[in-house]
């Protein structure tokens, strides 16, 4: 009896392969963590290093991981084979004693698993060129700021808003106290009179048919972004770039998109700083309630 490709990939999505697909996000997501930070202190320090890396990444835009050898050696390619590397220690410290993994033994283990390490390359890269063209010649601000996803920051966007700091104070001031005593949230500004043309452009993200769309329409909102000084989550939405890769997990990312979008954000007292870790609060590093602002 012959067994396909497919077929061996499905023996794969048991409670193993479950395991397994935990582990590319957590993979992205630190190797994201360990680049973006160090080089974004860096640049807006004006640190000669720091600053010619981002130079260099900027001009990968646009490029496939691996596929320019202007690319290779990289800070984010070669921060992801470091913690790969790690990783497999560990694996083999764990295993001591026992049967290796099956990927060293099964050709279609192997093919699934280089797809794998695939979705991460190119997840990582966009991620970080994105950031790196994002942060282009702003160094009075951080354009990596954990607990501003993609959906939230495009929100702003469309609201005609630029930076962060006029909504945090907007959010302290609130309308005055209520007749109770109590702070009142501010009103969100209904979906039906935000910008349709920036709506519409996320809405193209979400019908990316293949993650070479998917960069274009990313980079094209990440310059729009730029130009009004609103920052991005790099760190998860270099994660949701993996997982949107796996066709069976792109739902959730395009669920997790229009999530972002329509939530109701209240400032957190742990604010996301200069892309150091995210704070504690909530998934995303923020306070929020689910308001669906098209009802």
């Amino acid at each position: 009896m012959t067994t396909n490709p497919q077929q061996a990939e499905g023996r794969l999505r048991s409670p193993r392969r479950q395991a397994d697909d935990r582990r590319p996000d957590s993979l992205v997501r630190e190797a994201t963590r360990r680049t973006i930070p160090r080089l974004q202190a860096g640049y807006r320090q004006d640190v000669p290093a720091a600053v010619a890396a981002v130079a260099r990444l900027r001009r990968e835009a646009g490029r496939d991981a691996y596929a320019s050898p202007t690319g290779w050696g990289l800070d984010d390619l070669e921060t992801l084979t470091e913690i790969r590397e790690e990783r497999r220690q560990e694996e083999e410290e764990h295993r001591e004693g026992q049967a290796p993994p099956r990927r060293y033994f099964s050709p279609y283990a192997r093919e699934w698993e280089e797809r794998r390490q695939e979705r991460e390359d190119k997840a990582v890269h966009l991620a970080v060129t994105l950031w790196a063209l994002h942060q282009q010649s702003l160094r009075d601000e951080p354009m990596h700021v954990p607990g501003w996803p993609l959906g939230r920051a495009v929100r702003r966007l469309a609201q005609g808003k630029t930076g962060t700091q006029d909504l945090d104070q907007a959010q302290e001031n609130g309308a005055g106290p209520a007749g109770d005593g109590t702070e009142r949230e501010p009103e969100p500004e209904p979906v039906e009179e935000v910008s349709q043309t920036i709506r519409k452009r996320f809405v193209r993200i979400g019908t990316s048919t293949d993650v070479d769309v998917l960069g274009t329409r990313l980079r094209e909102m990440v310059l729009l972004l730029r130009a009004s000084r609103i920052p991005l989550d790099y760190e998860r939405l270099a994660d949701q770039i993996c997982r949107w890769q796996d066709e069976e997990h792109q739902d959730d990312v395009r669920r997790g998109w229009g999530r972002e979008f329509h939530l109701t954000y209240r400032k957190s007292k742990a604010a996301g700083g200069d892309g150091g870790d995210p704070p504690t609060s909530g998934d995303d590093g923020s306070d929020f309630t689910i308001h669906d602002a098209g009802d």
